[in-house]
C-alpha cells in the first residue's frame, strides 16, 4: 500500500522523527496535536474549551490535505493535563463530533510537552472505499 506522510513544517517533526499524520490505503493517522498555531504560538491559555476547539480545526486541515473530513474519524484520544474540566474538553468535542460519533477516550496525564499545553488530541480517520 502506498504511504504518504503529511507535514506541518514544525522543527519537531524532524528532531522527534515524526509526521503531522500518515495515510496508508484508506486509514488515516493524526499525531497528538496541541493548541499552537503556525507561528508556535499558544491558543487558548489556560481556556480549556478553546484549545480543544483549535486542535480539533488543525486535525481537520491535515484531514483535508490527505483527502478526508471530521466525518471519517473513528477515534479521537483526548490527553489531558486536568479531567476535572472534562465537560470543557467535551462540549468542544461535541460541538464536531455530536453527529458522528467516534470512539473517544479521555485520559489524565502527568503533564504534556509545554505546562501551558492543556489537552492534546490525537485521531484516527478511515476512508470509505
Amino acid at each position: 500500500m502506498e504511504r504518504t506522510n503529511y507535514s506541518s513544517g514544525a522543527k519537531w517533526e524532524d528532531i522527534v522523527g515524526y509526521s503531522r499524520a500518515v495515510k496508508i490505503g484508506n486509514t488515516i493517522e493524526v499525531t497528538g496535536t496541541v493548541a499552537v498555531d503556525e507561528n508556535s504560538l499558544l491558543v487558548g491559555k489556560d481556556d480549556a474549551y478553546a484549545q480543544t476547539k483549535y486542535i480539533i480545526e488543525k486535525i481537520e486541515k491535515v484531514l483535508q490535505q490527505a483527502g478526508a473530513s471530521l466525518k471519517d474519524v473513528v477515534r479521537t484520544r483526548m490527553f489531558v493535563t486536568d479531567i476535572s474540566r472534562w465537560e470543557e474538553y467535551g462540549k468542544a468535542h461535541g460541538e464536531f463530533f455530536k453527529a458522528i460519533k467516534p470512539c473517544t477516550s479521555l485520559i489524565e496525564v502527568k503533564g504534556l510537552i509545554a505546562p501551558e499545553y492543556l489537552i492534546e488530541i490525537e485521531a484516527t480517520a478511515i476512508l470509505s472505499k
